[in-house]
C-alpha cells in the first residue's frame, strides 16, 4: 500500500506535488541527499517513537539526532523508538521509505523546528527509492503537525 497510498494522499490534498522515483535506493539520509544532489540535513528523516501511551511521528532534518532530555521535557515523559515491524504495520511504509504521508493508521505528526533552515527539504514519499521535494512549512500544514524542538544543535561547517 505504502507508495500507492502516499500517492492517494498527494492526488487528494496537494495535487501539485510530484511525487520523485529514482532506480536507486534513497533508504538512509547519506543515499538520500546523495541520490538529489542536496545536503544531508535537507532529507526530512520521519522518525516513529512511543511515548507513553501513544504512537508519534517526528519529522527532522536528516543531520540531526534526537536529545533525549528535550523530548523528555516537550512531552512530560519519556520515548522509545519504535521498532521496524510496528513502524510498517503503523504507517504502512518500510523503513527508509517512512513520511508522514498517507499513513495506514492516524498517528500525531511534529515537526521539528530543525527542518527550517531550509527552504526546500526532501521527505520518502512511502517507498525506498521515493520522496517529494516540499517547504517546511507546507509539509507541517499537509500532515497537521505541530512544530517542537526536540534535537541537538546542528554544527554546520564555515563556508
Amino acid at each position: 500500500m505504502s507508495l500507492a497510498s502516499v500517492r492517494a494522499f498527494f492526488a487528494a490534498k496537494a495535487p501539485d506535488i510530484a511525487i520523485i522515483e529514482l532506480q536507486t535506493s534513497t533508504a538512509t539520509v547519506a543515499l538520500a541527499a546523495e541520490a538529489h544532489g542536496v545536503a544531508p540535513g535537507q532529507i526530512a528523516k520521519t522518525l516513529a517513537f512511543r511515548i507513553a501511551e501513544r504512537n508519534v511521528l517526528i519529522v527532522a532534518r536528516g543531520d540531526a539526532r534526537i536529545d533525549n532530555q528535550k523530548m523528555k521535557e516537550c512531552f512530560g515523559a519519556k520515548s522509545r523508538m519504535l521498532d521496524a515491524q510496528t513502524v510498517v504495520e503503523l504507517t504502512s511504509h518500510p523503513v527508509g521509505g517512512v513520511c508522514p504521508f498517507g499513513l495506514a493508521t492516524p498517528l500525531s505528526v511534529y515537526c521539528d523546528r530543525s527542518l527550517l533552515a531550509f527552504d526546500e527539504v526532501l521527505p520518502a514519499a512511502g517507498a525506498t527509492h521515493s520522496a517529494v521535494r516540499i517547504t517546511p512549512q507546507r509539509l507541517a500544514e499537509l500532515v497537521d503537525a505541530e512544530w517542537i524542538d526536540v534535537c541537538q544543535e546542528v554544527e554546520t561547517e564555515p563556508c
